[in-house]
């Protein structure tokens, strides 16, 4: 029987291209947390105070910054060179999507990178079809794919669909804002499921998939059954939080659809994407047993994701933190401000 120490090579040194950004701090979390060697490719000019201090923290940790940008061919083969790296992971966002292929070009020059896993981090492109302006995007990303493919990188797509928190339909990233208290919006009669993953174990898993020779040149799938909920029962569970019943609203295809056709980026892209997920069930109209497909939790049975329950119940702290702060503001004032919600855990 073949040992699971077999199946992985030592740990890799990583380049982390977007690290300061959302999905780019989950993976630069947990490269460094899993031991691996770990370089972040920052811009040289001046960047905002914010995202200087994730650089900071970074470094604290152990991570190498580099300066650089992907787009510069000639610069990242002296990078890729000159630190030896073994495993590339891109999460640059959907403007620098084409801003890879001077990237891929330089893997290939150089040769030595056993890995590359393209700025994806959602939905299988080349299967999930949404209307514009979100096709357009994934567009791009396929024709990163065939460049991958063409060139002869061994890659890894990761397929880890929804972040766990509220799916909003606007610019706001879901996972930066509570779920509503006013009034939940149920996007067609709710009951078309996805599956939702906490962006630390997107991280986790990515960088078990990066020495895990099972998953070269495959698409790396996230479905998590426990973690597989439709618009109705993330209601429930929130309704179960918060211990309140909040009415709902109908947001109906045409709704999405008129978003999308507004042609705001990036909101109408949230709403074409939003429309595929719950109004198409793009995450769970095809199947994932083909040869160049491969399961998480069929991977790693022994590894557990945090339940969006789990998940849901670090929004209510927050909601807590914010009324304990309201609080101590009133007494310091002398002035009582009413709760907006009475929030208990389940």
């Amino acid at each position: 029987m073949t040992s699971q120490n077999s199946l992985s090579i030592s740990k890799s040194s990583v380049l982390i291209a977007g690290a300061t950004g959302f999905m780019g701090q989950f993976l630069t979390a947990a490269s460094l947390h899993s031991g691996h060697s770990t370089y972040v490719l920052v811009r040289s000019t001046p960047i905002c105070p914010s995202k200087a201090k994730i650089i900071s923290s970074f470094e604290d940790k152990g991570a190498v910054v580099l300066h650089g940008l992907i787009n510069d061919t000639d610069k990242m083969e002296k990078i890729l060179r000159k630190h030896k790296i073994d495993a590339v992971i891109s999460t640059v966002g959907g403007e620098s999507i084409l801003d890879q292929i001077p990237l891929l070009h330089a893997i290939k020059t150089v040769g030595t990178v056993k890995r590359f896993l393209p700025s994806e981090f959602g939905h299988d492109v080349d299967r999930a079809e949404p209307v514009e302006p979100g096709l357009g995007m994934y567009l791009e990303k396929r024709k990163i794919r065939r460049v991958i493919e063409e060139y002869g990188i061994p890659y890894t797509y990761i397929c880890c669909n929804s972040i766990a928190s509220w799916p909003y339909f606007d610019n706001t990233h879901p996972s930066e804002v509570l779920p509503p208290l006013d009034q939940f919006q149920i996007y067609g009669d709710g009951t078309i499921k996805a599956y939702f993953v906490a962006g630390t174990d997107i991280g986790k898993f990515t960088m078990k998939v990066v020495d895990d020779v099972r998953t070269i040149n495959k698409s790396v799938h996230f479905r998590p059954s426990c973690n597989f909920y439709d618009m109705n029962e993330l209601a429930a569970l929130w309704e179960k939080k918060i211990g309140r019943t909040l009415p709902r609203a109908t947001v109906t295809e045409h709704d999405l659809l008129s978003a999308a056709s507004e042609n705001r980026i990036p909101e109408s892209i949230v709403a074409s994407l939003t429309h595929d997920i719950f109004i198409k069930g793009c995450q769970v109209n095809y199947s994932i047993d083909g040869p160049n497909d491969v399961e998480v939790c069929s991977l790693y049975p022994e590894e557990g994701f945090r339940s969006l329950d789990e998940c849901f119940g670090d929004f209510v702290g927050r909601i807590n933190e914010k009324h304990i702060s309201k609080d101590e503001n009133a007494a310091a004032n002398h002035v009582v401000e009413p709760l907006i919600v009475t929030a208990t855990c389940a």
